[in-house]
C-alpha cells in the first residue's frame, strides 16, 4: 500500500494517478474530500498530515509514503514517527533544488528542515528537488495573460528550466513502486528538458493560446509589489528574483532527463503550454 499525501495537489494528483496506474493499491490523503476524484484504483482519505494523528488509518499497513512540505508543514517527525510505527519503510519527498543552489533562501530552509527530519527518521528515502515548476506560471501570469494579454514582471531574460508536474510525478511514481534500492538514498534534481527565457514562455503560452503576448519587463521592486499581491512574502520574492537575476548572466543548469529514471520522455513547456490552455483563457479562481 502506497500513501500519497496531498493528493489533489498539483503534483499529488498525478503521483496518484500514475501509482494506481502501475497496479499498486494507493491511499490518496486529502484534507477535504468533498468533490474529489479519486483516480480508477485509488481510495480516498480525509486526513491532515500536518496533525499526525489523523493519519491513523491512511498509514495503516502502508508501505511507502509521498511526502511534501505543504502537505505536512512542521509536523514533520511526528508524522514519519507514526509512519514507522504503521509499517511504512520509505518515503519519497517533494523538496526544492533551492536547498543545493541557494541554501540561504528562505524556500530553501524550510526544504532542507524537512529533508533532515526524514534522514532522522530511519526510513529509506529519495529526495526530488525540482526546479521551477512549469505550473508557477499560471500563478503568476495566469490573471495578466488573461485580463491584459500583457506579463509584466522582471528579469525577462532570465533563461529557467521550467518542469512538467507531470514528469515530477513520474520520478516520484518510479521511486515509491520500484523494488530494487537504486532510488534510496538518491537526492534527483529536476528540471524540464531545456532552458527557456521568460520571454520565450510568454511566446510559447501564446502560440498555445493563438494569439500574440506581450513580455513587460518592470523593475525589481515593482515585481515585489506584484508577488505580494499574489500572497509571496517579500522574502520569499527577493530571494526568487535575485535567482532570477543571475539566470540572466547564466542560465538555470538543465538536470539529467527524467527519462533516465522513468523510462518516458519528459514533456517541453510548449506541450505543457497546450495542455493548459484553460488556465490561460478563464478565471480558474472563480467560484
Amino acid at each position: 500500500m502506497i500513501v500519497v499525501t496531498g493528493a489533489t495537489g498539483n503534483v499529488g494528483r498525478h503521483v496518484v494517478t500514475e501509482v494506481a496506474a502501475a497496479g499498486h493499491p494507493v491511499r490518496a490523503v486529502t484534507r477535504t474530500a468533498t468533490g474529489a476524484q479519486p483516480a480508477p484504483g485509488a481510495r480516498l482519505v480525509q486526513a491532515n498530515p500536518a496533525v499526525p494523528e489523523t493519519m491513523e488509518e491512511a498509514l495503516d499497513g502502508a508501505t511507502a509514503l509521498f511526502l511534501n512540505y505543504s502537505a505536512v508543514r512542521d509536523a514533520t517527525p511526528q508524522l514519519l514517527a507514526l509512519a514507522k510505527k504503521q509499517g511504512v519503510r520509505r518515503v519519497v519527498l517533494l523538496s526544492s533544488a533551492a536547498v543545493e543552489r541557494a541554501p540561504a533562501n528562505p524556500i530553501a530552509q524550510l526544504h532542507r528542515a524537512l529533508e533532515e527530519a526524514v534522514e532522522e527518521s530511519g526510513l529509506d528515502w529519495t529526495f526530488l528537488r525540482p526546479d521551477m515548476f512549469a505550473v508557477n506560471t499560471i500563478r503568476f501570469w495566469g490573471g495578466q495573460i488573461r485580463d491584459h494579454g500583457v506579463v509584466r514582471a522582471a528579469y525577462g531574460d532570465a533563461a529557467l528550466a521550467p518542469i512538467d508536474e507531470r514528469d515530477v510525478a513520474a520520478v516520484a511514481a518510479t521511486a515509491l513502486t520500484d523494488p530494487s534500492a537504486r532510488h534510496l538514498g538518491q537526492r534527483y534534481p529536476l528540471t524540464g528538458p531545456e532552458a527557456l527565457t521568460q520571454r520565450r514562455m510568454v511566446e510559447l503560452i501564446g502560440a498555445a493560446l493563438g494569439r500574440p503576448l506581450r513580455f513587460e519587463e518592470i523593475a525589481r521592486d515593482r515585481a515585489v509589489a506584484e508577488m505580494a499581491g499574489l500572497g509571496v512574502p517579500e522574502p520569499v520574492a527577493q530571494g526568487l528574483l535575485t535567482m532570477h537575476e543571475g539566470f540572466t548572466r547564466e542560465p538555470m543548469p538543465v538536470a539529467p532527463p527524467t527519462h533516465l529514471i522513468t523510462g518516458k520522455p519528459a514533456h517541453t513547456f510548449a506541450q505543457w503550454a497546450r495542455l493548459h490552455v484553460s488556465d490561460f483563457t478563464a478565471d480558474s479562481t472563480a467560484a
